[in-house]
């Protein structure tokens, strides 16, 4: 059986800024944790069977931020790895919106 042919993206590594950027909503997220915001974040899923990846948007309301295993968890039980975020959206980031 021959597999067929999937496009496959490369991980865009972000700047110091895009990193503040994100840390910063991390950081709202947590400080509104106990109210489960809901989000939309975006970030990259590595192909399985392929080098790349592609990037797909996830939205929950998250459950947890897990520093040790750097993650953020989501209610649905889906977790991103901190580190291949690349976008968050969400009505807890208000005025930054």
């Amino acid at each position: 059986m021959k597999e067929t042919a999937r496009l496959t993206d490369k991980k865009v590594e972000l700047d110091e800024y895009s990193k503040d950027a994100l840390n910063e909503r991390l950081n709202m997220i947590q400080d509104a944790i106990d109210e489960q915001p809901e989000v939309s974040i975006t970030y990259f899923l590595l192909d399985k069977k392929k080098s790349g990846g592609a990037y797909v948007t996830a939205t929950d309301r998250v459950k947890k931020i897990d520093e040790y295993e750097n993650i953020v968890l989501l209610q649905d039980g889906t977790k991103i790895p901190i580190d291949d975020i690349a976008e968050i959206v969400g009505e807890v980031f208000g005025a930054l919106e």
